[in-house]
């Protein structure tokens, strides 16, 4: 008899955590009461809450505690303990886990319409992951886990997730920053989302511990003109690319025996490519002043001189001398 009615009282109180996802979990008390002087052991990674009635009292940080007016002292004054602690006494207890939740998803399931400084109002995917951790257990237990008997990761999931993409749209709504340079900077992207997401989570009693964008996927309209521009830019910087191939082959071609006739497909090849592009570039308003009358091509003068060479009209040296000038003149 004597040990049945020792079981109604509670000496230990304690969790320990036997699976993961769990922020936040309540004592087992049912019809027991605590005992004076009983033992609270609160281990790293947690945090402890009593609540009298609905009213949060005591916060306990990690360490071993023998509870009593010292060391309940919001408690005392709630329960009206003047002058000796009333044993036994009833009260909800609440853990807290404080570790850091890694690799949580983000995501924008349909795209965020967002007005942009630069291209007006677009629509963008984002994705990414984010960490946190419970900081403050009195808020949390307030505004999110309350007198549940456990609270999970995945109950919160959803709520994060929403105010990720709502400081999306928010960040870029403002018009402050061009998006094409935020995309462009994934890092500098995800600092200044979780410099607007931090107050957010702090609302809820959490500390946000990390964000980071993985990938921003472009709208189709926005991508196709950005890769219109590329083909544009494409267009100056390839021609460029076969004048300067025709300089560098014609000195290669010219040391080989008889070889000006090769020449004559490569470089010209070069320069008919050249000449497609500065006409494209042209076409697109991109080439410079108008060109004076062509003159006789350096490349046919070239072959002339290698023919007036090899029939032994030209002398070696003469031929070096006059492949000098024409070269001079490319």
């Amino acid at each position: 008899m004597f040990d049945l009615f020792k079981k109604q009282f509670i000496d230990v109180i304690e969790w320990t955590e036997t699976s993961n996802g769990v922020l936040a979990w309540r004592f087992p008390a049912e019809d027991r009461e605590i005992q004076n002087g009983a033992q609270l052991t609160v281990r790293e990674s947690q945090m402890a809450l009593f609540v009298n009635e609905g009213n949060i009292a005591d916060v306990f940080s990690p360490g071993r505690y023998q509870l009593s007016t010292r060391t309940l002292p919001i408690l005392t004054t709630l329960l009206n303990w003047d002058k000796a602690f009333k044993s036994p006494f009833k009260s909800d207890v609440y853990f807290f886990s404080t570790r850091e939740q890694i690799d949580q998803r983000w995501g924008t399931p349909t795209p965020v319409q967002i007005r942009d400084k630069e291209f007006g109002v677009i629509r963008l995917r984002a994705f990414g992951t984010f960490s946190y951790k419970i900081d403050e257990p009195s808020t949390f237990y307030q505004k999110i886990s309350g007198s549940r008997g456990q609270y999970t990761v995945s109950e919160l999931d959803g709520q994060l997730r929403s105010l990720v993409t709502m400081s999306i749209a928010t960040k870029f709504g403002q018009g402050e920053v061009a998006f094409l340079d935020m995309a462009g900077n994934q890092t500098k992207f995800s600092d200044e989302l979780k410099k607007e997401l931090d107050p957010k989570f702090f609302e809820y009693g959490l500390k946000l511990e990390s964000f980071v964008v993985q990938s921003v996927t472009l709208p189709e309209e926005l991508q196709a003109y950005l890769d219109k521009q590329s083909q544009m830019n494409l267009v100056g910087d390839m021609q460029k690319y076969a004048n300067f191939q025709v300089t560098e082959s014609i000195p290669a071609a010219a040391e080989n025996s008889g070889g000006l006739a090769g020449l004559g497909v490569g470089v010209g090849a070069g320069a008919l490519l050249g000449q497609q592009f500065a006409q494209s570039a042209a076409a697109l308003g991109q080439g410079g002043p108008a060109q004076s009358a062509p003159q006789e091509d350096p490349f046919v003068l070239l072959e002339k001189l290698q023919v007036l060479l090899e029939k032994g009209i030209l002398s070696k040296e003469e031929f070096e001398q006059k492949k000098a000038e024409i070269l001079k003149k490319i």
